[in-house]
C-alpha cells in the first residue's frame, strides 16, 4: 500500500502527464491540475487548498476599461517573491533593445539574409537569440524588436521572463515546448505562440533536429489582438476558436535553478532552489496561447486586382493612432489566385510602415529565388520593394487561369517605426550582398506606343 507521500507523488505525476488546451481568443479561462485547487466564488480565500498561495498577475493597469483589462489569478506552491532573490547583472550581447542605434558601416538599403549559421557550441533558446532590428522605445512601451534564433540545447534549470514586452515565437525548423507558469505549449513550424509580458517560461526541444531555428517578435507596446474585420464581417481570417490556451501544468523541482529577467533592455539573473513553474491552478484572461497558421482563412480578390497585404493580418498590436499599428503580424499562406487581367504577385511599393519578413517553408510568390526558409528580409519605410525581375516576367506572361499557391508560408513583422539594424545583422555572414541585383533586369518597356515594348 502506498503511503500518503507516495499517493501524493503519483497524483502530481498524473496531473502533469496531460497536455491540453482551451479554445478561444481573449476568453476568461479557468483550469486546475489538481481537483479543488481553484477557489470558487472568490479570488483570495483566507486559506487556499493544498497550502497554495493566491497571486494576481496583471497585464494592464487596474483601471483599464473592462474590454482591455487583463489579469489572471494564480494559485501556486510559492509566491513569486520567492522566485527571485538578489539579482546579478548578466550579459546577452546579441539581444538588443530599442532605442538602439548600432554602430556599423552598412549603408541604407533593401536587405536580405540567408538563415542564421548553425551554432558551433551548445546554446539554449535564450543564448541563441540574435536581434536583427529594433524600433521605437521599450521603456515608453512603443515599438518592437525582430529577432532570429538558432539553438541546440534545452533550458533545463534556467527560466526567463521579459518585463519589456510580450514575445511572439515563430518556429521555422524544429518543434519546441514552451513551458510557462500557466501551462505547456508544444509549438511546431507553421504554428506560433505568444508568451505575455512578465510570464515565466522555459523552452525545450522536441524531435531530433540538429538545430532548432525560428523568429521572435518582441512587442514593447499594446498586446497583440485580433484585427477588426470591417466589411469582411464575422468570419474568416484568424477565427477566435482556433487559438489555444494551455491548461494548468506545474513543475515541482527542488534543485538549484536560475531565473533570468529582461528589464528595460538589461539582463539580470537570480539563483533560487526550486522551479518557478509551480502554478497548480489559475483563472483569468492574461495567458499564453498558440495558433496554427494553417487554420487561417485567407480572403482575397475574386475578380481583379491584388488587395493590400493587410488583408492577411493574423494579429495586430494597436498604437494610439487609429489604423496605424505598433505591429502587424501578417502571413502569406497557401491560397488560390483567380483575378482576371491582373498582375497577381504583390505590386511594387513604397510604404510608411517598415517590413521585416521571414519564410517558414516553401517559396514566396514575389521572389523566384534567393529567399529561402529561415531567411529574412528588411524593407524599411519608403524604400521601394516588390517582385524580382524573373517573378515579374513570369507574372506578366503566364496564362491567367486559377492557380493555387501551395506549400508556402511566409510572414511579416510590420511596424509604424523605422527598424534600426543591429551591428550583428549588418555584419552577419549570411547577408546577401547581391540582393539589390534582383531588380537589375527590370528593363524600360516604354516606347511611346500604347502597347509598350513587351519583347
Amino acid at each position: 500500500m502506498l503511503d500518503k507521500a507516495g499517493k501524493q507523488a503519483g497524483t502530481l505525476a498524473k496531473a502533469n502527464e496531460a497536455l491540453g488546451y482551451m479554445p478561444g481568443f481573449g476568453n476568461d479561462f479557468e483550469t486546475e491540475s489538481l481537483p479543488g485547487a481553484l477557489p470558487q466564488g472568490q479570488n483570495s480565500p483566507q486559506k487556499c487548498a493544498y497550502g497554495l498561495y493566491a497571486e494576481q498577475l496583471s497585464g494592464s493597469p487596474f483601471t483599464a476599461p473592462r474590454g482591455t483589462n487583463e489579469r489572471s489569478w494564480l494559485y501556486r506552491i510559492r509566491p513569486s517573491v520567492r522566485h527571485t532573490g538578489r539579482f546579478n547583472k548578466i550579459d546577452y550581447p546579441h539581444w538588443k533593445t530599442a532605442p538602439h542605434v548600432a554602430e556599423h558601416s552598412l549603408a541604407l538599403g533593401q536587405l536580405r539574409w540567408n538563415p542564421l549559421p548553425e551554432p558551433t557550441e551548445k546554446l539554449n533558446f535564450l543564448q541563441g537569440i540574435r536581434t536583427m532590428t529594433t524600433a521605437g522605445d521599450a521603456p515608453t512601451h512603443s515599438g518592437m524588436a525582430a529577432h532570429a534564433y538558432a539553438f541546440n540545447a534545452d533550458m533545463v534549470d534556467d527560466y526567463f521572463f521579459n518585463a519589456d514586452g510580450e514575445l511572439l515565437i515563430v518556429p521555422e525548423m524544429g518543434a519546441i515546448q514552451v513551458f510557462t507558469e500557466l501551462g505547456k505549449m508544444d509549438v511546431e513550424p507553421s504554428e506560433i505562440c505568444i508568451v505575455p509580458r512578465g510570464t515565466m517560461f522555459k523552452v525545450t526541444r522536441l524531435g531530433d533536429e540538429k538545430v532548432w531555428r525560428g523568429y521572435v517578435c518582441e512587442n514593447y507596446g499594446a498586446k497583440f489582438t485580433l484585427p477588426d474585420r470591417g466589411p469582411i464581417g464575422a468570419n474568416c481570417l484568424a477565427n477566435p476558436r482556433d487559438f489555444k490556451t494551455p491548461v494548468a501544468a506545474f513543475e515541482e523541482k527542488e534543485t538549484p535553478c536560475r531565473v533570468h529577467v529582461k528589464w528595460c533592455g538589461g539582463f539580470h539573473v537570480t539563483e533560487i532552489g526550486h522551479s518557478p513553474l509551480d502554478v497548480i491552478a489559475w483563472h483569468g484572461n492574461y495567458a499564453p496561447y498558440k495558433y496554427d497558421l494553417k487554420t487561417y482563412s485567407p480572403v482575397g480578390a475574386i475578380l481583379f486586382d491584388h488587395p493590400d497585404p493587410s488583408i492577411f493580418t493574423v494579429l495586430t498590436a494597436p498604437s494610439g493612432e487609429e489604423g496605424t499599428a505598433n505591429i502587424d503580424f501578417v502571413i502569406f499562406p497557401p491560397r488560390w489566385l483567380v483575378a482576371e487581367h491582373t498582375f497577381r504577385p504583390p505590386w511594387y511599393h513604397r510604404n510608411i510602415m517598415s517590413e521585416f519578413m521571414g519564410l517558414i517553408y516553401g517559396r514566396y510568390d514575389a521572389k523566384e529565388e534567393g529567399f529561402v526558409p529561415g531567411g529574412m528580409s528588411l524593407h524599411n519605410m519608403m524604400l521601394a520593394h516588390g517582385p524580382d525581375a524573373s517573378g515579374y516576367d513570369k507574372a506578366t506572361n503566364s496564362e491567367l487561369k486559377p492557380v493555387k499557391l501551395d506549400h508556402t508560408m511566409a510572414f511579416m513583422f510590420e511596424t509604424r517605426f523605422p527598424q534600426q539594424l543591429t551591428r550583428y545583422a549588418a555584419e552577419l555572414e549570411t547577408l546577401q550582398d547581391n540582393y539589390i541585383d534582383c531588380w537589375t533586369d527590370l528593363k524600360k518597356r516604354f516606347n511611346g506606343t500604347p502597347e509598350g515594348d513587351w519583347s
